[in-house]
């Protein structure tokens, strides 16, 4: 069985160090980068199965060098760590396409549990409709197979877990999905995390399907419990 490649960008040296030391036990193997440039370098040179990206660098910003990663390989999984106070740094990240963040400093038993996660539901990715279908609602055109979609706002490479999302909704149509139940299926988290992950997820759903993202028809909020997925938007 191949073993997992992990890009680790981190210039803060002791954290890196025990990190390291962490994922190899675990069986992964590790290339460590400490800035912008040394990951990029490393990034073209090999693919990755996953990225643990810092947004603080010494000559860049881990928001950038996610817009550049994710535009190069759309769906490789990319793991965000960021420190406490940049809330909208995190919402950036996830805006941009990081799949999932931590903040600093984390827990690493709970570190080595996302990490395992996200590679887990990358491996797992078999979108259960039927492959040769298209599926189409509003202007969009998604195909799951290949993690494409064509929308009035342009063409779209999805990543692995706004696939998985996808899928899940589009399998569920017309249904309640409780938070507790998206944290679980699609991020392996357990009822009562708080994170904004998902409420970010939507954000960034409705900004790639809906003519009006502000003012969604299809993935639409359930005060109190979660969200709905409609085909047919609701006339009034």
């Amino acid at each position: 069985m191949k073993q997992p490649r992990i890009l680790l960008v981190e210039d803060e040296t002791h954290i890196a160090q025990g990190l390291i030391f962490n994922l190899e036990l675990e069986g992964f193997l590790v290339t460590h980068a400490e800035t912008g440039a040394a990951a990029m370098e490393a990034f073209n040179s090999r693919p990755y199965d996953l990225v643990v990206l810092d947004l603080m660098l010494p000559d860049s910003h881990g928001i950038d060098l996610c817009r550049q990663m994710r535009k190069e390989s759309p769906q490789l999984p990319i793991l965000m760590l960021t420190a406490l106070g940049e809330e909208q740094d995190r919402i950036r990240g996830l805006k941009e396409g990081a799949d999932d963040y931590l903040t600093k400093p984390f827990n690493l038993d709970e570190f080595l549990l996302r990490v395992h996660g996200i590679l887990r539901r990358s491996a797992w990715y078999q979108p259960t409709v039927n492959k040769e279908e298209i599926y189409l609602f509003n202007n969009n055109r998604i195909d799951l197979k290949n993690l494409e979609a064509v929308t009035a706002h342009g063409n779209i490479s999805l990543t692995e877990l706004e696939g998985r999302m996808l899928e899940t909704f589009f399998a569920s149509e017309g249904d309640t999905l409780t938070r507790a139940d998206l944290l679980k299926s699609i991020w392996g988290m357990t009822e009562g995390t708080e994170t904004r992950t998902l409420d970010n997820f939507i954000v960034r759903l409705r900004k790639y399907f809906e003519d009006d993202p502000a003012k969604p028809k299809h993935f639409l909020t359930v005060r109190g419990r979660g969200y709905r997925f409609i085909r047919e938007a609701e006339q009034g």
